[in-house]
């Protein structure tokens, strides 16, 4: 499995990723993660839509929440073309009980605890902590990565409008 160095911090502290960096271009990367419903869920079970995937340590964390709020208030002006998921290794159980104390509805959190397939595949799982980094990936309906962002420092917050520029140019 590939390592990368020097990508990525964690409070100034430098971290290795696991896993390729995905690249604008690429065709989106397979995982299979688990639903809040114990299910598998694939990348195919979501084709035909435009997806907009938040990769985050866990929903437990300041930063994790307010993202993935932001997300879901955004959702709701898309449409019916784009799905937001948000995947951590945070166990399905939990995504349910914050998603349920936060009244998410618009974004589906996925957990990648049991295979870790998504961080590897995606290039976003930290090795010293077994946990995903922060990064925001857009793909068209074609499979193919419109957009990505890695955060440099994994406490800072995305660019949302960068992400969702490309997600209306997608749909528009």
């Amino acid at each position: 499995m590939v390592e990368r160095t020097e990508i990525i911090t964690f409070k100034g502290n430098p971290l290795t990723l696991i896993g390729p960096e995905v690249k604008v271009g690429d065709t989106a990367p397979d995982f299979t993660v688990i639903t809040n419903a114990l299910k598998p869920a694939t990348l195919a079970d979501f084709s035909g839509k435009v997806l907009v995937i938040a990769s985050v340590p866990s929903l437990d964390t300041p930063v994790c929440d307010m993202e993935t709020r932001r997300f879901n208030t955004e959702a709701t002006a898309l449409g019916d073309d784009v799905k937001i998921l948000t995947v951590s290794m945070d166990l399905p159980f939990a995504q349910a009980r914050w998603c349920g104390a936060a009244g998410i509805e618009a974004v589906q959190t996925l957990s990648d605890h049991a295979q870790a397939s998504f961080g590897e595949n995606w290039g976003t799982l930290i090795k010293e902590l077994r946990l995903l980094t922060r990064a925001v990936f857009v793909v068209g309906k074609d499979g193919k990565i419109a957009y990505v962002q890695y955060l440099k420092e994994v406490t800072e917050e995305p660019d949302y409008e960068a992400a969702l520029k490309v997600v209306r140019e997608l749909i528009g």
